[in-house]
């Protein structure tokens, strides 16, 4: 994982533990090797380079001397140390005194990485000639002959020196062999050691790796830059000149081996330090929380809704994810490092009401939140306002019941009603569905009616209803009383006249046709066509009395409310003889009256298909106020 590092600019090279500087110990001359017998002169000085202020401490092979300047001579062999009041004790310094004719010296104070000189030295120096140098028993080239020759870029390690010259013994040359020289290089720099601020950081929490090492202070100019690791894994862009990276959050995914890199600018010196573990602590989520805006999870249909889910504690990467109750699948799910996480439901409808709860987990075991209850309120649409009425055509005095409903719309619903935009009343529907509004009609009602329904989401007005109030109450309810009971005696009516029909054919001659001319044998005698409304029994006796003049008055008169013209339809035509003649075929027919029996329709409506019967011979006219009903009269004079 690419980690974002912030660096921290450190002074290169010097000791973060907060330990002193180490003494440094200068030989004079600077040879660490000199023949038996010579003196060697040690100074032990701080890292400014200048002579030790107060005590000096010396050690050979960790022995405490019993001196205590800051300069002293030897004359024995061994391992030298110092240490003044303001630093450390110094690196061991080896010094040799050899007995021996011919020696092997290196300059010293030598580091990693320097050059140094080697000097091949005899005690009659004047003598001594044909000198050759070896590393490791192999003659190093271009090293014939030379006083003394430069070694490039010295290690540490555990390379052997020595040289090889001739002296002259009186007239002869005898090659003479050095003791092995093991060259003292000083370490430029300590090994470096990876320091974490925790091995076991918290997931999620800031770490800080430092690079520590000390560069020696007898070089203080040295150049170093520094890299750290995680297993084969470079961090941070690589080579920099601070020993210290920070990590400013560590995951799960960065536990592993940790190691750095110290070298000098000009590569010629590299260390590696050991390599630490470090693992990552996941902190398990806890007080897992959903909260849903709008606040309280009451919504309109339309709006949209923000499901948020959220964890007091937990750290890594944590996955989210939303549930609705009676829902298998969940709604949406998130993985993020981060303590919360939001799910947006755009455009909530109706169906989208319900429980509602988020869990969260981090690879431990999922958490879930509580329920919480969401609920999508719907505005009213438009009502429809609707009459109810006794009648197809309301009067005063009706009972009119007005009804406004609204198909959706959560409740409860407040419906109001209107007459001419005058406020007639409201009524409210707990429920939801429709509300009625009663009204006591009066002329004064007639006009434009509406409704209006209101929810708390916005009211919603109806389209306007005309209505028209006409006649009276009263008027009305004889009207109807009348028209029943016409009905009863039309039916008694046509019963007589039928009683009277069958009598008159009793009485007729056979034979004759319409005309009064006879159409058939003697013995035949028939009744005209144009007044024949059924067929004749046969079985029916024949009567050759004439048939005495009869008059039927009538029961009923037309009556039509206002001015309207009343509608009739004839029931039956009856023909009158007062003279007959014995003989059918050849009777003459004079004095004839005809009776007509009618009977007044109800108006009906102009698209009934009992209008269109006109053609059939009924006089029939459309009202579109009033019905008429037969209503029984006084017979006039005129209406014979």
């Amino acid at each position: 994982m690419l980690l974002w590092l912030l660096l921290l600019i450190l002074t290169p090279g010097r000791e973060q533990s907060g330990v002193a500087p180490k003494a440094v110990l200068l030989l004079d001359p600077p040879w660490s090797t000199a023949f038996k017998g010579e003196k060697v002169a040690l100074i032990c000085s701080s890292i400014s380079h200048s002579p030790a202020q107060g005590d000096t401490d010396w050690y050979r092979d960790e022995k405490l001397l019993k001196i205590k300047h800051d300069k002293i001579q030897i004359t024995k062999p061994g391992n030298y140390q110092c240490k003044t009041q303001g630093s450390s004790l110094s690196d061991a310094v080896h010094v040799e005194f050899s007995p021996d004719w011919l020696i092997l010296q290196a300059l010293h104070p030598v580091f990693e990485g320097d050059n140094v000189i080697l000097r091949c030295q005899g005690k009659d120096n004047k003598n001594t000639h044909q000198k050759v140098y070896y590393k490791d028993g192999k003659q190093l080239p271009n090293s014939y002959n030379l006083d003394k020759i430069t070694v490039n870029s010295v290690s540490r390690d555990n390379s052997k020196y020595h040289c090889t010259a001739y002296r002259k013994f009186y007239i002869i040359d005898i090659e003479v062999t050095s003791k092995p020289l093991n060259i003292q290089v000083q370490e430029l720099f300590l090994h470096p050691v990876l320091r974490a601020s925790s091995s076991t950081p918290i997931e999620g929490s800031p770490m800080t790796l430092t690079c520590e090492t000390q560069l020696s202070p007898q070089r203080p100019d040295v150049q170093l830059q520094f890299s750290l690791f995680r297993d084969s894994q470079t961090l941070g862009l690589g080579w920099s000149r601070s020993p210290r990276l920070q990590i400013p959050a560590m995951w799960t995914e960065d536990s592993g081996s940790y190691w750095c890199e110290v070298e000098t600018v000009t590569h010629s010196i590299k260390k590696r330090s050991l390599r630490s573990q470090i693992r990552v602590q996941r902190v398990p989520v806890s007080n897992v929380n959903l909260e849903i805006r709008p606040t309280g999870g009451q919504l309109i249909e339309g709006e949209n809704m923000v499901l948020i889910c959220s964890v007091a504690q937990g750290s890594g990467t944590v996955t989210f994810s939303w549930h609705k109750e009676g829902r298998v699948r969940s709604l949406g799910r998130k993985t993020q490092r981060s303590l919360l996480a939001e799910l947006h439901v755009l455009t909530v409808k109706e169906s989208d009401a319900g429980r509602y709860y988020c869990a969260a987990d981090n690879v431990h075991s999922p958490i879930l939140s509580t329920w919480i209850r969401v609920t999508v309120r719907i505005p009213v649409s438009h009502p429809v306002l609707t009459f109810r009425a006794p009648r197809a055509h309301t009067v005063v005095g009706d009972l009119l019941e007005l009804h406004c409903e609204s198909l959706r719309g959560s409740p409860p619903i407040l419906y109001r009603f209107y007459h001419e935009d005058v406020t007639l009343g409201n009524s409210s529907a707990p429920s939801g569905g429709g509300a009625s509004f009663n009204l006591s009609l009066t002329a004064e009602h007639s006009g434009n009616y509406s409704c209006d329904a209101d929810n708390g989401l916005g009211a919603q007005h109806s389209h306007g209803v005309s209505l028209r109030v006409t006649g009276t109450s009263r008027n009305r309810t004889g009207l109807t009383a009348a028209g029943i009971t016409g009905l009863v005696l039309s039916i008694l009516v046509l019963a007589a006249a039928a009683a009277l029909l069958h009598y008159a054919r009793a009485r007729r001659k056979p034979g004759l046709s319409a005309t009064g001319t006879s159409s058939h044998s003697p013995g035949e005698c028939q009744e005209p066509s144009s007044s024949r409304p059924s067929r004749i029994d046969p079985q029916e006796p024949t009567h050759s009395k004439p048939l005495a003049p009869m008059e039927l008055e009538p029961m009923y008169s037309n009556v039509s409310p206002g001015d309207s013209n009343p509608i009739y339809s004839r029931i039956w035509s009856i023909q009158h003889k007062k003279e007959n003649s014995a003989n059918c075929p050849m009777m003459h027919q004079e004095h004839e009256e005809l009776t007509v029996l009618y009977s007044e329709l109800k108006n009906t409506h102009p698209d009934d298909s009992a209008g269109e019967a006109s053609s059939r011979g009924r006089a029939h006219e459309e009202d579109d106020e009033e019905n008429y009903e037969n209503v029984p009269r006084v017979l006039l004079a005129s209406d014979h």
